[in-house]
């Protein structure tokens, strides 16, 4: 009987991971906002086209999100493998943000030769 009250949603994600495939079609949405999570350097070496880079693990990572993106457009999220996208969309999903992680990162996204963009003018991770 005391079991009925146990509630699984503190363990739940509040986000979903998607695979390659699935992110690129999701990121065609014009009203889809893309964050780049890795460090500025990492971004300046290659990132998907039209992404903004927020270090997550820069600090005060989720006030510069607040600043740059909104709670009403859906936010798809990548770094290199997976890690650090996860724990980004977990901390923006807990903000009110509803968040997409690309499965494999950046990593996957080239190994399906999906194109990758040097233009690094779109960092805001200083």
């Amino acid at each position: 009987m005391g079991l009925l009250g146990l509630s699984a949603s503190a363990c739940s994600q509040s986000f979903q991971s998607v695979s390659v495939e699935e992110f690129a079609a999701l990121i065609d949405s014009p009203d889809m906002q893309l964050v780049d999570v890795r460090t500025a350097e990492e971004y300046a070496e290659g990132h998907l086209e039209g992404a903004i880079n927020i270090d997550v693990e820069s600090d005060g990572f989720v006030q510069k999100a607040k600043q740059q993106l909104s709670t009403e457009r859906p936010v798809a999220v990548y770094c290199k493998s997976g890690r650090r996208a996860s724990k980004a969309a977990e901390q923006l999903a807990s903000e009110g943000y509803q968040v997409t992680n690309m499965k494999g990162g950046i990593m996957a996204w080239k190994l399906k030769r999906m194109p990758v963009t040097k233009d690094k003018t779109q960092s805001v991770s200083q």
